[in-house]
């Protein structure tokens, strides 16, 4: 698949939701996954690292609208932009997310995904 190939497709998973599947279809075994703000998952390196972040993101958080807009393709990148209302069920702080993705594909996968906040 063609850098455009795979972003219209994950653009396409995640907007109806699929945000799990979109990963497990297109990151590479050894993906690098690097999140702004630090802490404990600020790198995670491997489809497995990558899947737990994903997966305590979604035990943490409660999704009460989403979009997702592009992708804006560049060579062996893209950026999505995501905008979501969400909920933290640790601290049931209801937020406005803005964020961007900027993913790099290698070899027909994704090799890298960063993601930059807006504030």
């Amino acid at each position: 698949m063609s850098t455009q190939d795979i972003a219209a497709d994950l653009v396409a998973l995640c907007r109806a939701g699929k945000y799990d599947e979109a990963g497990e279809k297109h990151w590479a075994d050894d993906v690098l996954s690097v999140e702004a703000g630090g802490g404990d998952m600020a790198e995670m390196r491997g489809k497995d690292a990558v899947r737990g972040k994903g997966e305590w993101w979604a035990r943490t958080h409660e999704v009460h609208s989403a979009e997702v807009g592009g992708p804006y393709v560049n060579g062996d990148q893209f950026v999505v932009r995501f905008t979501m209302d969400i909920t933290n069920r640790e601290t049931g702080q209801r937020m406005n997310m803005d964020e961007v993705g900027v993913y790099t594909v290698k070899g027909g996968k994704i090799a890298e995904e960063r993601f930059f906040y807006g504030g």
